[in-house]
């Protein structure tokens, strides 16, 4: 009965026939030794580890005050909406803002402060339900649902949007560059 067999010393696959190789039936195949079960676990093993305690390690001081300090800007910024503090906002807000209204228009700065003062509603509470801040060096990006209770031309309303912030540390100060907001219908 014929046999193939692969010859680790000719790096090539054999046919074996009553003892005695007949025809080399594979051209040479480089011939790597296998690594042993260690050497592979370890191949894995350490980089999970790595990855692993990387993940686990507090974030840094710097990281951990600029997600404190916007998260405290946010709250500034709704309790100026409220109270319509069109000064405390505009200390907030860059002047190059880009801000996405519920309609998908565009507001510059200007154009939001002065809806502010304007405004017919009477704000009772305007507070975050949720928020998560990431910081990425000099920039920050809050994410959140805040909720309006108040009253606009003697009807009330209560409503809920998820909004994404984008802030920078320029000069020193955080201020917001980019917002939108959008009602949660839902």
């Amino acid at each position: 009965m014929p046999l193939l067999c692969y010859s680790p010393e000719e790096g090539a696959l054999n046919l074996i026939v009553r003892g005695e190789k007949r025809q080399r039936l594979a051209a040479q195949v480089k011939h790597e030794p296998i690594p042993d079960i260690h050497t592979m676990k370890l191949k894995w093993i350490i980089p999970l580890i790595l990855l692993a305690t990387g993940a686990l390690l507090p974030q840094s001081e710097p990281e951990n005050a600029a997600k404190a300090k916007v998260m405290a800007l946010e709250k500034a910024w709704n309790q100026a909406y409220k109270l319509g503090d069109t000064k405390a906002l505009g200390t907030l807000l860059d002047d190059a803002i880009v801000l996405i209204e519920d309609d998908g228009s565009i507001k510059t700065k200007a154009e939001f402060l002065a809806s502010v003062k304007s405004t017919t509603a009477n704000e009772e509470q305007v507070s975050p339900e949720s928020m998560t801040v990431h910081v990425y060096g000099q920039t920050a990006v809050a994410v959140g649902v805040f909720a309006a209770k108040g009253t606009r031309k003697g009807k009330a309303y209560i409503r809920r949007e998820r909004f994404v912030d984008t802030w920078i540390l320029k000069n020193g100060n955080w201020v917001c560059v980019a917002t939108n907001a959008t009602p949660i219908l839902h």
